[in-house]
C-alpha cells in the first residue's frame, strides 16, 4: 500500500519532520534568491563570477532548489541525499567564487552566514534524516472480512 503525501510526513518522527520542514524552508528561499537574480539580470545575472562553470551551476539553482523542495516534500530519500550535494556545492561554489574577498575586506563574507549555517545544518542531518526515512513502514492493514 502507497502512503499518501499527508501520511508520509504523518508516520515520520516529529524531529524528521522538523528537519524536512527546515530543508523545504531554507531551499525555497534559495529558488526565490536565484529566481529574482535571474529575473533581474538574466542569464548573466552571476557575470561577477569570472568562472563559467560557477555561473552555470548558479542558474541551474533555478531547476536544482525547486527539484530538492518537490522531492523533500514527498519524503523521499533522493530530495535528502539531492539537498546534501547541492548544498555541499553551493557552499563550495561560494566560498570560491567569493574568496577575493578574503583577502580584500573579509566582513563581505558575513553575507555568506546563512547559507554556510544551512548547508552544514542539511549535510550534517542527510544522514540520519535518510536513515529515519527508510526506517519508517506504512501502518500494516488488516484485510480480512467476511
Amino acid at each position: 500500500m502507497r502512503l499518501g503525501v499527508r501520511e508520509r510526513w504523518g508516520v515520520q518522527p516529529v524531529w524528521v519532520r522538523w528537519a524536512l520542514g527546515v530543508y523545504v524552508v531554507g531551499f525555497l528561499v534559495g529558488t526565490r534568491a536565484h529566481v529574482l537574480d535571474l529575473a533581474r539580470d538574466g542569464v548573466h545575472a552571476y557575470a561577477v563570477f569570472s568562472q563559467v562553470p560557477l555561473q552555470v551551476f548558479f542558474v541551474g539553482l533555478v531547476v536544482l532548489d525547486p527539484l530538492v523542495v518537490v522531492l523533500v516534500a514527498f519524503v523521499r530519500r533522493e530530495g535528502v541525499r539531492l539537498a546534501g550535494v547541492v548544498m555541499v556545492l553551493d557552499v563550495c561554489a561560494n566560498a570560491w567564487g567569493n574568496r577575493h574577498w578574503l583577502r580584500d575586506d573579509p566582513a563581505q563574507l558575513l553575507r555568506l552566514t546563512p547559507l554556510v549555517l544551512f548547508g552544514v545544518f542539511v549535510v550534517a542531518s542527510a544522514l540520519p534524516v535518510s536513515r529515519a526515512i527508510a526506517r519508517v513502514r506504512p501502518p500494516t492493514t488488516v484485510s480480512g472480512g467476511p
